[in-house]
């Protein structure tokens, strides 16, 4: 019976128990029909002090017929994230008076998993049968329990909230008659049945993609149809195929993107020009690696008395990609270009990426201007934003200009105008390199990787990366670009993404300074130590022999840069602020940067909508490319190691671990693990603050930066797993476990469903190189060179997030996937924590076999106000 309305379409009446309501006037700004707030009804449901009915509520407030629906709906998104639940009576109350907290899930390719609460406090431990209930992502109401064995808060999944999951890749196998694919994440290690008739006609040892059709519960494994056959495992680029499907990478542009990128002129038309500053007789010239197709920038210097007169000229992608268009939404979408070894993602189609926007030589092309005046000791007095029309003289790559610079008279014909043009941006570099060390950013020292690959796309070799001094004059002139914007709209007050990165986290820096005391060195600065003293102590360990070590110990004591709207500086590169300019054809943040440069300079303000959700997505998707990255290099590391079983290498200890040691090879620029009971019959005790490994008995100690011989004894390509012995039994008195000779890798059979793929440690630094491939492929050459580039971790291998705590006993650990970077290394002061985000591959606990649960037969929002 519906109930007349004092209030319909103006809010409830004075006397009415909405009018009490302290969100009335927010409510009403939202809806035409406002309805209580979540928060009134939280604190109504509080006040009652007992699990409250919905009638019964409904009564309480007023509730007219036609409102039945849109309340409901309103109950239904509070329950679905976790402010309200129901009880076996259908009565509704509050998740924190029951003792559950809301957290999301990250599950363990051992069958455990960890419920990580939303409120930060310590996670809780999910046995196996609590993650038969749920998958890794999805978000959970959880119930503390007390401890386990090994002193561990446990959870019990009460209610799950939101499933993360409802496409997976995996490779699909038989038994007994029964389809199921195993997920290629490894952190699900629940088997997909798939629905009788529902395998889309793909065969067992196929890759496919899969529809879930119910999500998995105590009693029943989840259950799926074939929706995609990607196609034969062992098929060339298969891996970046893998990849994309299982971290969900947008990788096809959507038909009106499509549409509209078709619709753009092939040239610079002459209204274009209106309102630009014509450059086109300077010679700017862009400078790239060897394969790169697109091209953000380019530069020229002159000299200006004393000092030069510096452009940096950035493609201009705002004049094209407008707010909330198809182009836009994608990009904003993909948040950033992939660049997999030999193939990219972009961010933005062909049409933009490697034509109208890119900086091709011989043609006019639109792009933003910063014009800089840089005096001799590398501090740039003026600048100034303004949108142009260029002509690119040339495109070079850092190996040309490095000979050029080297030997100027021997270049070419055509090239020897560019000549004074190059030795003036070289005398700029030199300039601002001093100006680094003055204020003291950070620079590890570093050794970059590339692949080289065969005719079927599998590597042939792993070389080590020469960094030259056209590197170094690029990236210095793109940090100079990219302060000069952070700087210009942080004077015009106008909201931006900065480019930050905090300094070390008290817990980091008292780690960090232990270690150091233990070798009798110290790190300066107090409890807010400076990027300079981290730098004055790198130069302090040059020469010693455990350099690397020390420099390892420092590099991860840094935190991950990320995109943020509030102005913490970048402690790596010794800014106060710190933005990204120079790369809008495949970073997003450059482009909203870009947008709001040309707000101020039109006088206007630029509002994308919640800067501090964009910068949380932005920093998501780099995260996600790294690890897709890094899936892939690993995997056709595998595939290089493959035939290499029983080979001898030398190489480091890269990451000390509970369950043994990663080592990374000299020659081959490769990764895997010596487990823990490969190094002599002793107990070894893990000390993760001195990084090392220690016999009891005999005494033997195993530290990060050793040097050790091994031999490959085992390579697995679907766990991505290598693993090493010493090559020479440990000297512990015992004699050496026999190894099996292993011949080819169990490719053909499925593999344990313990073997992880690694997960990223949160707060934990790498080689900002490892996050972006070599500029040949079109990576960073700015900032994100300083920070994500630059700094590249000497030891890729890193802590487990909390596998090292938490592996159940007498499960071996398996090989992490160590990321490499493919981008020319930039100084690793910047890197120091610069970009140097890319989170290092994880420890996990190995593969111990199980036995498989008896196969089942399969069977069987919020809108409005919400």
């Amino acid at each position: 019976m519906s109930r007349k309305s004092p209030t319909k379409g103006n809010g409830p009446a004075p006397a009415s128990l909405r009018a009490q309501d302290p969100h009335l006037a927010r409510e009403r700004a939202k809806y035409s029909d406002p309805l209580p707030s979540r928060e009134f009804i939280l604190s109504l449901i509080e006040q009652a002090g007992v699990p409250v009915e919905a009638t019964e509520l409904e009564q309480r407030l007023d509730i007219l017929a036609e409102e039945h629906e849109p309340f409901t709906r309103r109950l239904a998104a509070m329950e679905r994230d976790g402010q309200l639940m129901r009880n076996r009576r259908n009565a509704l109350c509050l998740p924190s008076k029951m003792d559950l907290l809301k957290a999301r899930v990250e599950g363990h390719p051992e069958g455990f998993g960890f419920a990580v609460p939303e409120d930060g406090s310590a996670d809780l431990f999910l046995g196996p049968r609590e993650m038969q209930k749920t998958l890794h992502g999805d978000t959970v109401l959880v119930r503390v329990g007390g401890l386990d064995r090994r002193g561990r808060r446990e959870g019990y999944v009460a209610e799950v909230l939101v499933r993360a999951n409802t496409r997976l890749v995996g490779r699909l196998h038989s038994e007994h008659g029964v389809l199921y694919v195993v997920a290629e994440n490894r952190r699900i290690s629940q088997d997909i049945l798939v629905a009788p008739g529902q395998d889309g006609g793909a065969q067992p040892g196929q890759v496919v993609m899969v529809e879930l059709l119910t999500q998995p519960s105590r009693h029943a494994e989840p259950i799926a149809r074939v929706a995609e056959i990607v196609g034969n495992y062992a098929d060339p680029g298969m891996e970046v195929e893998i990849a994309l499907r299982k971290h969900a990478l947008p990788h096809e542009f959507p038909a009106a993107a499509l549409t509209q990128a078709a619709r753009l002129p092939s040239k610079v038309t002459r209204r274009d020009l209106t309102g630009r500053v014509d450059v086109r007789s300077l010679p700017l010239v862009t400078i790239d690696g060897e394969t790169a197709r697109d091209f953000d920038d380019a530069v020229y210097c002159a000299a200006e008395g004393r000092g030069f007169r510096l452009m940096v000229a950035i493609a201009d992608v705002s004049h094209y990609v407008k707010p909330g268009d198809a182009l836009d939404g994608e990009a904003l979408s993909r948040g950033n270009s992939v660049y997999f070894p030999r193939r990219v993602i972009p961010m933005l189609p062909e049409e933009l990426s490697n034509g109208l926007c890119s900086l091709n030589p011989a043609v006019d092309r639109l792009c933003m201007v910063c014009e800089m005046t840089v005096s001799a000791a590398g501090d740039i007095s003026r600048y100034r934003f303004y949108p142009a029309v260029m002509h690119s003289q040339a495109r070079l790559t850092y190996k040309e200009v490095a000979e050029i610079l080297a030997r100027p008279a021997a270049a070419s014909p055509e090239r020897q105008v560019l000549v004074p043009h190059l030795r003036m941006l070289e005398k700029v570099y030199r300039a601002f390199f001093k100006a680094r060390s003055e204020r003291g950013a950070i620079d590890f020292a570093t050794v970059e990787t590339q692949m080289m690959f065969d005719q079927l796309g599998k590597i042939e070799r792993v070389v080590p990366v020469e960094r030259n001094d056209a590197h170094r004059l690029i990236e210095e002139c793109m940090l100079a670009a990219n302060v000069c914007a952070s700087d210009f709209l942080a004077a015009h007050k106008h909201p931006t993404l900065y480019r930050i990165h905090p300094g070390p986290t008290p817990e980091k820096l008292d780690a960090v300074r232990q270690f150091l005391g233990e070798v009798g060195l110290h790190l300066g600065g107090g409890e807010e130590p400076r990027a300079r003293d981290y730098a004055e102590l790198i130069d302090k360990i040059q020469g010693r022999p455990d350099r690397d070590l020390l420099q390892t110990v420092l590099l991860r004591s840094l935190q991950q840069a990320r995109y943020s709207p509030d102005n913490v500086g970048h402690f790596g590169l010794a800014y106060d602020a710190y933005a990204h300019f120079t790369s809008p054809i495949r970073r997003y943040p450059d482009l909203l940067v870009h947008r709001a440069i040309r707000a101020v300079l039109a006088g206007e303000s630029y509002n994308p909508g919640s800067w501090s959700e964009i910068a949380l997505h932005c920093s998501t998707t780099e995260r996600r490319a790294d690890e897709a990255t890094r899936d892939v290099e690993q995997w056709l590391k595998c595939w290089f190691m493959r035939d290499r079983i029983n080979d001898e290498f030398e190489g480091t200890v890269s990451a000390v671990v509970h369950f043994g040691l990663f080592v990374t090879l000299d020659d081959v620029h490769v990764e895997g693990l010596i487990h823990i009971s490969e190094l002599g019959q002793d107990y070894y005790h893990h000390d993760p603050a001195r990084h090392q490994l220690l016999g009891e008995r005999s005494g033997k100690r195993w530290r990060l930066g050793d040097r050790i011989r091994i031999r490959v004894v085992r390579v697995d390509l679907e766990t991505t797993r290598i693993d090493f012995v010493p090559a020479v039994a440990p000297a512990s008195g015992a004699s050496m476990p026999a190894v099996p000779r292993i011949d080819a890798p169990a490719s053909a059979v499925r593999a344990p469903r313990s073997a992880p793929k690694v997960a990223a440690v949160a707060g934990e630094v790498v080689p900002a190189a490892a996050k972006r491939p070599s500029r040949a492929r079109g990576a960073a050459k700015d900032g994100s060179a300083a920070e994500t580039d630059a700094a590249v971790q000497p030891a890729p291998a890193a802590r487990a997030k909390r596998a090292a705590q938490t592996a159940l006993p007498g499960l071996e650990p398996a090989a992490a996937a160590p990321k490499r970077s493919r981008k020319a290394a930039v100084p690793a002061a910047d890197a120091a924590g610069v970009d140097a985000s890319a989170p290092a591959v994880g420890e996990e606990a190995a593969p111990a076999k199980r036995k498989r649960a008896p196969r089942r037969k399969p069977g069987g929002g919020d809108n409005g106000q919400a």
